[in-house]
């Protein structure tokens, strides 16, 4: 999807009478059947449906690779292997393609990847959630959104180099979702020690976390000694500033029971929104803890069809489509579908 906000000609090639999976993945549906799920990731592509058994729709399929820049395709091994479509051979044949396959666990692995698994078996969940109870997963399919943009990444590397080294790009869940551990991968690997639950607090900085304020929660994010300097001037808590334990983010992690038991005291005694302000003032991150629709209420031009603006700068040429929707259309005229859609706007499914 991000390639086509950013101006590919995506085509998308599903199963015959059920699709993509995520079609399934609801309620919500809206009036035309489709599932929320699915609309949130499946904008500007034309759709096509595709029977792998079939040897004159692979033979078709073949054409369109012929064609492609980039094909991106997520099968477990040897699928596409028995139904002709070796990637492989295809690279042989057509020397300009790039070939991306994303897996759950590797190349070689034949288990499927579900992003719950993926958060489970990448130590994701072992560092999320309350520090006492069960581990819990990051409230969206994180990985396979990082994956996808570890993707794009790739595929925008080798599409832009003169001669690309790298023409088949293989790529996992697990892998993606690993390397995002980043500052807690690194904590374990200089220390020896195991990383664990924080909640809401932050194993690195002192005060990083979440606040009860007097009418709801509030987030405080001191980076850096001068922010917690401002910080705690600008909560009238002077005697915190001079505090010779509190002085270094080392000393405030030392000594983090202490400073958070005596900032919890302070912003329960004021509503959050006054705090907030006084923050922002002193240009100390904070924020409230807000509801999605209020999130979606700031994002302008969120669409209940086409889902999310882009974060590139991309635009949003078609709405996602039904299944099979383009079939004849790409049948007649292959990659020049594309400018043969009818026009319409991208609202209307």
């Amino acid at each position: 999807m991000t390639l086509g906000d950013l101006g590919a000609d995506v085509l998308k090639v599903e199963r015959p009478g059920v699709g993509d999976d995520t079609r399934a993945w609801g309620p919500p549906f809206a009036e035309d059947g489709q599932s929320a799920y699915f609309r949130c990731v499946n904008r500007n592509k034309l759709g096509i449906a595709a029977d792998l058994k079939d040897p004159v729709t692979v033979g078709r399929l073949r054409a369109l690779v012929a064609g492609a820049d980039v094909v991106i395709d997520n099968f477990l091994p040897g699928v596409l292997d028995r139904a002709g479509l070796s990637p492989e051979r295809l690279l042989d044949e057509h020397p300009r393609l790039i070939w991306c396959t994303i897996t759950g666990f590797g190349a070689e692995s034949a288990r499927p990847g579900y992003d719950f698994v993926v958060q489970a078996e990448s130590g994701w969940m072992s560092i999320t959630g309350p520090v006492e109870g069960p581990p819990h997963r990051v409230g969206v399919a994180l990985a396979d959104v990082l994956c996808g943009k570890d993707a794009t990444i790739a595929i925008l590397a080798a599409l832009a180099a003169r001669h690309p080294t790298r023409r088949r790009l293989v790529l996992s869940l697990y892998g993606s979702a690993v390397a995002a551990l980043i500052n807690v991968a690194q904590n374990v690997l200089v220390s020896g020690a195991e990383a664990r639950r924080w909640g809401n607090a932050h194993p690195n900085l002192c005060p990083y976390e979440l606040f009860g304020a007097a009418d709801g929660p509030v987030v405080v994010a001191v980076g850096n000694d001068g922010q917690w300097q401002r910080c705690a001037r600008a909560i009238g808590r002077e005697d915190l500033a001079i505090d010779a334990r509190f002085l270094t983010n080392a000393g405030r992690l030392t000594h983090r029971t202490a400073l958070v038991a005596e900032l919890s005291a302070t912003f329960a005694s004021r509503p959050a929104d006054d705090w907030v302000a006084v923050l922002d003032a002193a240009e100390v991150p904070t924020g409230r803890v807000r509801p999605v629709s209020q999130a979606l209420a700031a994002a302008a031009g969120a669409s209940a069809v086409t889902g999310l603006p882009s974060p590139v700068g991309g635009t949003v040429r078609f709405a996602p489509p039904a299944l099979g929707a383009h079939g004849d259309l790409v049948e007649r005229y292959g990659w020049g579908a594309f400018g043969h859609v009818p026009a319409r706007a991208p609202e209307q499914p």
